[in-house]
C-alpha cells in the first residue's frame, strides 16, 4: 500500500538520521585504525567515511527541507532540495576518489609496509557489517517511499560496501604476502569504484532537477486508473515529474462533448482520487476536453504525450 506524505516523511527522517550516526561511527573507528597502522586501503575508506558524514548531514537536512509544504514562493513545494543534496554527495565522492587515487598511486610507486594489519582488518569487517545494515534499512524505506536523496545516499553506501570488501581483501593479501602494493592496489580500486558511484548519483540528481518523466510502468498505472471510468474516453498530454517524495501529474482527457460542466467536474474529481489512491503524495491536475475537439499542444512531441491514447 502506498504511503501518505506524513508516513513518507517519518521514514525518510529516521533513515537519514541513522545514516548520519553510521557515518560518524565508521569515521571514528577508521581514524583510530589508520592512525595505528597506516593502511592505504583503510585510509581510502576513512576518507570516504569522513565525506560520508558531510553527505549524510546534507541528506539529513535536505529531506526535511523537501518535506516542507508549498508556500507562496514555492508553489510546487521544496522537493528538489533532495536533488541538490545528491549533487553535493556526488561532488564529495568525486573529491574523495581523486585524493584516494593519488595516495594509492604514490604507494604503488613507493611501497610502504602496513603496520598492525590485524587491527585494520577488524575495523574493516565491522565497517562492512555496519554499512550492510544501513543499506538494508535504506532499501526497505525506498520500497515504500520515493526519495532521490535517500536513493543517492544508498548508492553512495553501496559503493562503500564494495570498497570495504576490497579493502579487507587488499589488507589481508598484503599481510599474507608481505607485499604492501596489494594494499595500495585495493585503494586504487576503491577510488575507481567511488568514481563510478559518483557518476550514477550525479545522473540521477540531474534527471530529477531536469524534471525527467516517471518510468513507463508508473505512467501506464496512472493512465489505467483514470480510464477505469468509461465516461473518460482517452488520456493524452500526460506529463509527470517527481520532486522529492512528491509527484506532479498533469493530463488531458477526452469526454462526451454533450457532458455538462458540473458532471464533467464530478468525473474528473473521481479520476484524480483514483490516481491519488495509487500515488498518495501526488498533486494531480486533469483537464477535460470535448471528444473530437482536443487541441494539440505543439510544444510537446508525440512521444511526450502518452502512454499512447487508449480507446
Amino acid at each position: 500500500m502506498a504511503l501518505t506524505q506524513a508516513e513518507t516523511n517519518r521514514l525518510t527522517f529516521t533513515v537519514t538520521a541513522l545514516s548520519v550516526a553510521t557515518a560518524t561511527f565508521l569515521t571514528a573507528i577508521k581514524l583510530i585504525g589508520w592512525w595505528r597502522g597506516g593502511s592505504v586501503a583503510l585510509l581510502a575508506s576513512l576518507a570516504d567515511s569522513a565525506l560520508d558524514v558531510l553527505a549524510a548531514l546534507a541528506t539529513f537536512v535536505a529531506v526535511r527541507v523537501a518535506a516542507a509544504p508549498p508556500d507562496a514562493e514555492h508553489r510546487f513545494g521544496h522537493g528538489k532540495a533532495e536533488a541538490f543534496s545528491s549533487l553535493v554527495q556526488a561532488a564529495l565522492v568525486f573529491a574523495s576518489a581523486a585524493l584516494i587515487g593519488r595516495e594509492a598511486v604514490m604507494r604503488l610507486l613507493h611501497p610502504t609496509p602496513v603496520e598492525d594489519e590485524g587491527w585494520a582488518l577488524i575495523i574493516m569487517v565491522v565497517s562492512t557489517i555496519s554499512t550492510f545494515a544501513l543499506i538494508a534499512a535504506q532499501t526497505r524505506v525506498l520500497k515504500k517511499a520515493r526519495s532521490v536523496a535517500v536513493s543517492g545516499d544508498r548508492a553512495h553506501y553501496s559503493a562503500d560496501l564494495a570498497s570495504n570488501i576490497v579493502a579487507v581483501i587488499g589488507v589481508g593479501v598484503a599481510r599474507v604476502t608481505g607485499d604492501p602494493r596489494f594494499d595500495a592496489a585495493a585503494g586504487l580500486f576503491v577510488a575507481a569504484w567511488l568514481l563510478w558511484g559518483a557518476v550514477k548519483v550525479f545522473r540521477d540528481a540531474t534527471d530529477h532537477l531536469m524534471d525527467r518523466e516517471l518510468d513507463m510502468a508508473e505512467r501506464q498505472q496512472i493512465t489505467d486508473a483514470v480510464l477505469q471510468d468509461p465516461e473518460i474516453h482517452n488520456v493524452h498530454e500526460l506529463r509527470t515529474h517527481a520532486s522529492g517524495s512528491r509527484i506532479h501529474i498533469q493530463m488531458h482527457v477526452n469526454m462526451d462533448p454533450e457532458q455538462t460542466l458540473a458532471a464533467a467536474h464530478v468525473i474528473v474529481e473521481a479520476a484524480e482520487a483514483r490516481v491519488m489512491a495509487a500515488f498518495p503524495t501526488a498533486d494531480v491536475i486533469i483537464h477535460p476536453d470535448p471528444e473530437g475537439s482536443a487541441e494539440v499542444h505543439e510544444l510537446f512531441g508525440e512521444e511526450a504525450r502518452s502512454p499512447a491514447p487508449t480507446d
